[in-house]
């Protein structure tokens, strides 16, 4: 990766590491992000007793770790791997492999200007990171219409192609809200109200609404947008609609949402 960081890690920083050397009691390894080398103790491995450290870490192999300590005077970096929670390691992988397609975007602007991919990550990313910490989220806002790349001062010989290859290469990012709406009606024609209901709801949704009957008067209820507001907005309308309806007849209902993991 080019992506590169400067001065210091912070003390609690998540960070990617490549195991270099395997000791008894201790572990070297370099911190990609910054080009620094750090020491993983025996202890910080993981927990409970270690027999043998070669079933926990290879060389070679790509970790998460935690910084734990840092001696500016020694120029020493103390890691944890035992620290990092399963979420702060999906978060930070997650992470790096945004950032490696952004820098596959690079490349395409790149050859496209027949530019050397390093000169051209330089110019595009020493404006960039004044704003923003990693380049796929500046790449992101550009997608979602929130920011100019005029107003980052990108060079302008990069500014239109580097707008489209994004535009072409990133999606903006989906939300969705699921539920199950429940409809009981005692009307002779209930079914006939129902299908009424229901045109009603999926004129107003269009695409983004998509309803699947599950049986028993239950209907799953699937709503996807690109923000979270737009998406709680067409839920409140959608329901307004069918409490409309429900009220000139017989009829009862309940949306109840699923759980969010």
């Amino acid at each position: 990766m080019l992506y590169r960081k400067k001065d210091l890690p912070q003390e609690y920083e998540i960070v990617m590491c490549t195991i270099t050397k395997i000791q008894y009691h201790s572990v070297f390894a370099t911190i990609d992000e910054y080009d620094l080398k750090g020491m993983i103790h025996i202890s910080e491995v993981a927990a409970g007793r270690i027999r043998n450290i070669n079933e926990y870490v290879k060389e070679g192999k790509v970790v998460v770790c935690m910084v734990l300590r840092i001696d500016k005077e020694r120029g020493h970096i103390d890691l944890s791997l035992r620290r990092v929670t399963d979420m702060q390691r999906k978060t930070k992988i997650n992470e790096m492999k945004l950032e490696q397609i952004a820098e596959k975007i690079i490349e395409v602007v790149a050859h496209s200007t027949k530019r050397d991919v390093r000169q051209v990550y330089e110019h595009i990313t020493t404006p960039v990171f004044k704003r923003y910490n990693y380049l796929h989220r500046f790449f992101e806002d550009i997608v979602a219409g929130s920011v100019d790349v005029k107003e980052l001062n990108v060079p302008k010989e990069y500014e239109k192609i580097l707008v489209e290859t994004v535009k072409q290469r990133i999606k903006q990012p989906e939300v969705a809200i699921k539920g199950d709406l429940h409809i009981k009606t005692y009307e002779s024609n209930g079914l006939e109200l129902i299908k009424n209901l229901f045109k009603n709801v999926t004129e107003f949704g269009k695409k983004a609404l998509d309803i699947k009957y599950a049986g028993a008067g239950i209907y799953k209820i699937t709503i996807k947008q690109d923000d979270y507001k737009k998406a709680e907005a067409i839920v409140k309308e959608m329901l307004e609609i069918v409490k409309k309806s429900c009220k000139s007849t017989n009829t009862q209902f309940e949306f109840i949402r699923a759980e969010t993991k």
